[in-house]
């Protein structure tokens, strides 16, 4: 059963908890979409001021929407396109500040006004992206990305 914590501590340290529930969420469970909604989920319920959470995977050349928190949103990106399909085609993480700046943005929801991708990679495969949007400019920094770097690691542990 998942109960609701209430993060103390440093950002590393609310970090570091929600990197252990992951674990614990995922621990045996080997589905791919189960882990993924569950991961979205509690992104979602730990993360302040963000509206949509979620996942693109990889089909064929494009990115095709999966589990997410959030509104209804695009459901395929091509690679190169927008800030998760740069991200996808490039394998780097992309947190940018303001989405209305970035060349090519995808507005699925006029809300967002920052982002952060991550891609999830496996064998040196690319399976797809995590996605988180905020509506406030300049929402994620350098620990947000470190740290959620990390989330998409142990995460690839169990995909």
């Amino acid at each position: 059963m998942f109960t609701v914590e209430m993060y103390k501590g440093t950002r590393e340290e609310r970090y570091s908890l929600v990197q252990k529930q992951l674990r614990a969420l995922l621990e045996g469970e080997q589905n791919q979409i189960a882990n993924l909604s569950n991961a979205s989920s509690l992104l979602n319920q730990f993360l302040e001021n963000t509206n949509w959470v979620g996942f693109y995977l990889i089909d064929n050349k494009e990115l095709i929407l999966g589990p997410f928190q959030g509104l209804p949103a695009c459901v395929r990106i091509p690679f190169g396109k927008g800030v998760c399909g740069t991200s996808a085609s490039e394998r780097k993480t992309m947190r940018i500040e303001d989405v209305h700046a970035f060349p090519g943005h995808i507005a699925c929801d006029a809300a967002s006004l920052s982002e952060i991708v991550i891609p999830i990679v496996k064998d040196d495969k690319l399976i797809g992206v995590l996605d988180i949007d905020s509506p406030i400019t300049s929402r994620f920094d350098e620990v947000d990305q470190e740290q959620l770097e990390k989330y998409v690691e142990i995460l690839v542990e169990y995909l």
